[in-house]
């Protein structure tokens, strides 16, 4: 959405459609020429709240209501909500806005009947664990912390994932004398970590279950992880090439059905993003897209 030069909305779900095994989207606000153009094509959505509406859902039942009423009731079931992420990587004292604000939108969508039909939860970036290494010693920063055991006991209660933003990219390139381009890009031949009994070939795995183990710390071992954001960028920094960006997707595509060590479920995941935008900030920012704004793709991609 953030480029002057991109497809329609629905030019862009055409597009979806005419990918055999893009099944899904996520929007980070209810936009409703979106919401319009998803109708009747099962193409299954993740919806932000958006950061800005936390205040008001987070103090107001009745502005949460509204905000089902106008976003999700009026478009469900002909538009496939899946979830509803009530905040993407928030920070700050905005953190403490979360939970009330998805307690409110829970309430909503039980008085519409839809809370079993649309689950909800909140999109966090790893910035949340504080310990990584090992994987089975993963835990929430002690800021974290605070908001993040309410937050995941809620989600036990209701039955719903945690949405993850994980990008094996920027603890690449912020670690690059600790970590191997290889184990970042799942091409890594043999085991590079050892934990316990469980083996790691790839990064993407490591930082899982470090997550995984920061939930079951705090009561949360039975809560999922839907991965809501991955990717690498294709130009404008560092190891942001095509070839590195191909492999990482396509690997990344090819891998999460089998799970991670810790847990073998298969992982619902996003890949982040849909096109290269720009009107964002320039450099990497810019070079997330596996299509150009031509509709024409960066690099060839199986999504099967």
């Amino acid at each position: 959405m953030n480029g002057n030069n991109l497809p329609s909305k629905a030019d862009v779900v055409k597009l979806y459609q005419s990918n055999a095994g893009i099944t899904a989207m996520r929007i980070y606000d209810p936009d409703s020429a979106t919401l319009t153009a998803l109708k009747g094509t099962n193409i299954k959505l993740i919806m932000d709240v958006g950061n800005s509406n936390l205040g008001s859902l987070a103090s107001s039942s009745s502005a949460a209501a509204s905000w089902v009423k106008n976003n999700v009731q009026a478009y469900y079931p002909s538009v496939s909500i899946k979830y509803i992420a009530v905040g993407n990587e928030v920070t700050g004292s905005d953190t403490s806005k979360i939970l009330p604000a998805m307690k409110n939108i829970y309430s909503a969508l039980s008085s519409a009947g839809l809370q079993n039909s649309i689950k909800v939860s909140t999109a966090v970036s790893t910035a949340v664990i504080g310990t990584s290494y090992p994987p089975s010693k993963g835990a929430f920063s002690s800021d974290a912390s605070s908001y993040m055991t309410s937050i995941v006991q809620y989600l036990l209660q209701i039955g719903a994932p945690l949405l993850a933003n994980v990008y094996p990219y920027f603890s690449y390139v912020g670690n690059k004398g600790s970590i191997s381009l290889d184990y970042a890009l799942f091409t890594s031949s043999s085991t590079v970590v050892t934990d316990g009994s469980n083996k790691y070939q790839n990064l993407f795995d490591a930082i899982v279950d470090a997550l995984y183990s920061a939930m079951e710390k705090v009561g949360g071992s039975n809560v999922g992880i839907v991965i809501s954001e991955s990717g690498w960028p294709s130009a404008g920094g560092d190891s942001a090439t095509v070839s590195n960006a191909q492999k990482y997707n396509q690997n990344l595509i090819n891998h999460v059905g089998k799970g991670t060590p810790k847990k073998s479920t298969a992982l619902e995941t996003y890949i982040f993003a849909m096109f290269n935008e720009n009107q964002k900030t320039a450099g990497i920012e810019q070079n997330w897209g596996l299509f150009y704004p031509n509709k024409q793709p960066v690099y060839s991609i199986s999504f099967k």
